[in-house]
């Protein structure tokens, strides 16, 4: 019973990721038309797809041993993944998320070159009409937005992950 809900979920998701954004933008622009919102869908597949895979591998690489210690004293499947699953695997699934919003961050600028909107639209017709100067002012704010980005990831990490001999833990 459980292949039937399994295997079609696992089947969508990796649909999802086959194509990149950009694919994915081409085809919302066709069918919505041009705009942020084709760039917002575009995004959202593929992150769909993308961080269901990062986060169910995540999952399925816990430590069986503690499922195993605490499943014996008769606890819930609820109160398993509650207080194993996910704190075992927590700093994972935080920097993966971390780590696709930063790449989402970075992809709304290439979606722009397609017409689905956002920062890359003005870009590309900056660089048409041969306005280099301006197009570089966009670049730039790209560049200074991913490093902010990447700065506050660090942070968060630094805050809530520790390294440990075992591996890495959420701090508490």
């Amino acid at each position: 019973n459980r292949k039937f809900v399994y295997v079609p979920i696992r089947a969508l998701l990796a649909a999802t990721r086959t194509f990149p954004s950009i694919l994915w933008a081409i085809l919302f622009v066709i069918i919505v038309g041009l705009g942020p919102f084709a760039g917002v869908l575009a995004i959202i597949m593929y992150t769909v797809g993308f961080i269901a895979k990062l986060q169910y591998e995540t999952i399925e690489a816990v430590d069986a041993d503690p499922m195993d210690a605490v499943g014996a004293i008769g606890v819930s499947k609820l109160q398993l993944i509650r207080f194993v699953v996910l704190p075992e695997s927590a700093s994972h699934l935080l920097s993966q998320i971390l780590y696709i919003f930063d790449y989402n961050i970075r992809q709304t600028s290439i979606l722009g070159l397609v017409g689905a909107g956002g920062i890359g639209f003005y870009i590309i017709n900056y660089i048409k009409f041969f306005e280099y100067g301006k197009a570089a002012v966009f670049m730039v704010v790209v560049l200074v937005t991913v490093l902010i980005i990447d700065w506050v990831s660090v942070r968060i990490r630094d805050k809530y992950i520790v390294k440990s001999q075992r591996g890495m833990q959420v701090k508490t």
